[in-house]
C-alpha cells in the first residue's frame, strides 16, 4: 500500500493509504475485454479477477457452482446418521449458539428437519447461566426428553469433554461449525467443520449456518429432494453470513447473492415481520441492511432475553404470531440500545477521569454491575473511540467475564493467550474475542495486558487507516459506472465497497449541517476541473468541520460511489469517509 497523509479528526489521526493497483496490461486488457473503464477493471484485478471468465462468474454468481458437500470430511457419516435416526423414529435436538448465526443456523435445520422428522425441538443455551457453546444443562435436556441425536451449530468444535458426557449419556453429537479447532477434535459421531486440517473441502470460510446449509444439500441429494427445493432456506444463511462477517468471497458470496434475492421477494413469515418493523426498501435487500437492521434485532433477543425467542421467531409459520413476536424483540432492542448507551459513556468517563488510563495502549475496563448482554457492543465502541485493543468485563456467575476487540493488523488473541495462565477460559480469533477469569485475577490481568501491547503493537496500528482502492475524477462518474459498481455486490469482508480519493473538491454554497446535533454534513460538492457539475455527498461525524467548508475552502475526500433512491427515484450519493484541508 502506498500511504498518502494522515490527519487529525475530533483528536483521532486517520492514516489514508492507496492500495497496490493492478499491473497497467492487465487492467487495460480487462477493461477491453469487458469495456468497461480502466478504474473499474483495476478494481477487479485487485480482487484477483483477471479475466473475461473470471469477470462472468464474479458479476454472474450461479448456484451451480456450489461445492460438492460431500467433499466435506465426515459428511457421508453425518448423513447416514440422520437417515438412520429419521428410518429408527429416533428423537433429535437442534441445538445453537445465541447469536445471529447460531440462531439461524437453529432454525435452518429445524425448518427442514421438521419435514421429515416426527419428535424433534431445538435448544439454545442461555447466555449467563450456561454460557457460550455446548452445556451439560443442554445434554441433560437432551437425555431428560429421550433424544438420542443432537445436531450441534455454529458451536460444538471444541466441546472435548461435553461430547464424551453425552455420549455416557447414550447420545450421539453432529457437529457443524466454523471455528478453528483445538488440538483434539470432539469424539463425535461426525464432525463437519471445513477448518479441520484433515478437511479437504476446497471453500473454508462459510459461516456455522453455511456448513449446516451444505448438510442439508447433502441429505438433501441422499432423499431424492431437488435442489431447488431447499433454496428458500438461503434467506437464513445470508442473515448468518452478514451478521457473522465472514468474507463474501468464492461460495460465500454465491449463497449471500441469492439469500440477498430470496431475502428482497419472498422472505420466510418471522423475517418479514421483523423487515416490515425495520424500514426496509421494498424489493431490495443489502448486506448493509442485514447488519444493521436485522441482525442487532436478531442479537437483541438472546443478549437481553433467550436466543430461544429469535428462533421461535424465524421458524414462525403464522404472521399474526410472527408480528407479534416481532414487536416483542424490536423492544427488546431499544432496550438492549439503551443499556448499552449508558454502559458505553459510564466507560469512557472511567478513562476520562484516570490520566493513567488515557496514556496506556489498551483499554481493560471491569464494572460488576454491566449488563453482559452488551458487553461486546461496548467492547467495540470503546474500541472504535480510543483505537487501541479493549477488553470489557463485567462479573458473571461469580467470575469477571467479557469480551474484547482488536484494532486493524493486531491479533488480539495472542495478547489474551499470552496471559491465559490467569484465565478459566478463552476463545475467539484474531479480531474479536471472550474471557473469564476470577475476579481477583483481573489487575494482575490489567497490567500483564498492557505490557504485552506496549512489547507488541506497533505505533501505526494504533492510528485507524482508511484504504482507498484508487483515484477518481469526478466526472467518470456517470449513470454506466454505477450500473457496473452495483454488480460488484454483494458488499463484504474482502470484498468491501470501493474507496475512491478525489482531491481539491468544494462545496457549492448550499452544504449544510444536518442530524439532531448537526454531527454530520449534507454537501453539494464540486471538482475544480468540472464546476458545473455537481455532486450530492453525505458526510458522517464530520459536522465539526463546517466552517471551514462553508466558505469555499477546497479538500481532498475519500468516500464510496452509492446509488441513493428515494420515493423510488434514484441518484447518485458519495459516502463521505474522510475529509483533508491542505
Amino acid at each position: 500500500m502506498l500511504f498518502l497523509y494522515s490527519r487529525l479528526q475530533g483528536g483521532m489521526e486517520k492514516n489514508w493509504v492507496i492500495k497496490s493497483q493492478g499491473a497497467e496490461a492487465e487492467v487495460l486488457a480487462l477493461s477491453r475485454a469487458l469495456g468497461i473503464k480502466k478504474v473499474l477493471a483495476n478494481l477487479l484485478v485487485q480482487r484477483g479477477i483477471r479475466t473475461f471468465d473470471d469477470a462472468k462468474a464474479f458479476f454472474r454468481p450461479q448456484l451451480t457452482k456450489l461445492h460438492d458437500p460431500y467433499l466435506m470430511k465426515d459428511m457421508d457419516t453425518a448423513v447416514g446418521r440422520i437417515m438412520a435416526a429419521i428410518s429408527n423414529d429416533e428423537g433429535i435436538i437442534v441445538y445453537g449458539d445465541y447469536d445471529v448465526d447460531g440462531t439461524t443456523a437453529v432454525a435452518l435445520m429445524y425448518s427442514f428437519l421438521r419435514e421429515h422428522v416426527r419428535n424433534i425441538d431445538y435448544y439454545i443455551p442461555d447466555r449467563y447461566s450456561e454460557g457460550y457453546g455446548v452445556s451439560s444443562k443442554g445434554i441433560d435436556y437432551a437425555a431428560e426428553k429421550g433424544y438420542r441425536m443432537i445436531i450441534a451449530l455454529d458451536c460444538g468444535i471444541k466441546a472435548v469433554d461435553k461430547v464424551d458426557y453425552a455420549r455416557s449419556k447414550g447420545i450421539d453429537f453432529i457437529i457443524c461449525d466454523h471455528h478453528t479447532p483445538g488440538e483434539k477434535l470432539p469424539d463425535a459421531f461426525a464432525v463437519l467443520d471445513p477448518k479441520r486440517s484433515d478437511c479437504e473441502y476446497p471453500y473454508k470460510e462459510l459461516s456455522g449456518c453455511g456448513v449446516g446449509f451444505k448438510l442439508i444439500q447433502a441429505l438433501s441429494a441422499k432423499m431424492g429432494i431437488e435442489f431447488d427445493d431447499i433454496t428458500h432456506l438461503l434467506d437464513l444463511v445470508v442473515v448468518s453470513i452478514a451478521s457473522d462477517i465472514v468474507p463474501i468471497t468464492g461460495e460465500n458470496r454465491v449463497l449471500a447473492y441469492f439469500g440477498l434475492e430470496k431475502l428482497a421477494q419472498s422472505p420466510r413469515i418471522g423475517l418479514q415481520a421483523l423487515m416490515n418493523l425495520a424500514s426496509f426498501n421494498e424489493g431490495y435487500v443489502t448486506i448493509e441492511d442485514i447488519v444493521f437492521k436485522i441482525g442487532p434485532r436478531l442479537n437483541a433477543a438472546g443478549r437481553m432475553e433467550s436466543g430461544r425467542t429469535a428462533v421461535k421467531l424465524l421458524v414462525s409459520e403464522d404472521m399474526s404470531e410472527a408480528l407479534s413476536m416481532s414487536k416483542n424483540i424490536n423492544t427488546i432492542n431499544s432496550e438492549r440500545r439503551d443499556v448499552d448507551t449508558i454502559i458505553t459513556r459510564q466507560a469512557v468517563e472511567m478513562i476520562q477521569r484516570d490520566k493513567s488510563l488515557q496514556e496506556q495502549k489498551s483499554t481493560v475496563l471491569y464494572n460488576p454491575e454491566w449488563h453482559k448482554g452488551v458487553i461486546g457492543i461496548v467492547a467495540s465502541r470503546m474500541m472504535d473511540h480510543y483505537y487501541r485493543p479493549t477488553v470489557i468485563l463485567t462479573q458473571s456467575n461469580g467470575f469477571a467475564s467479557g469480551s474484547a476487540r482488536s484494532v486493524n493488523g493486531f491479533d488480539l488473541y495472542q495478547a489474551i493467550d499470552a496471559c491465559s495462565d490467569l484465565l478459566e477460559n478463552f476463545g475467539g480469533h484474531k479480531y474479536a474475542a471472550g474471557l473469564t477469569m476470577k475476579i481477583s485475577n483481573v489487575k494482575t490481568f490489567t497490567e500483564r495486558f498492557e505490557t504485552y501491547i506496549q512489547e507488541n503493537i506497533q505505533s501505526d496500528q494504533l492510528i485507524p487507516v482508511v484504504e482507498i482502492d484508487a483515484e477518481l475524477n469526478l466526472s467518470e462518474i456517470d449513470d454506466s459506472f454505477v450500473r457496473v459498481l452495483n454488480q460488484f455486490r454483494p458488499f463484504g469482508p474482502e470484498n468491501m465497497a470501493p474507496v475512491f480519493f478525489t482531491e481539491n473538491v468544494s462545496d457549492n454554497g448550499q452544504g449544510r449541517r444536518v442530524g439532531n446535533d448537526g454531527d454530520h454534513l449534507r454537501l453539494n460538492l464540486v471538482h475544480e476541473e468540472n464546476p458545473f457539475t455537481v455532486f450530492t455527498a453525505i458526510a458522517f461525524q464530520q459536522g465539526n468541520r463546517f466552517s471551514k467548508i462553508v466558505n469555499g475552502q477546497s479538500f481532498d475526500i475519500c468516500y464510496s460511489v452509492e446509488e441513493n433512491e428515494y420515493r423510488g427515484r434514484k441518484s447518485i450519493q458519495l459516502n463521505v469517509k474522510d475529509l483533508k484541508f491542505d
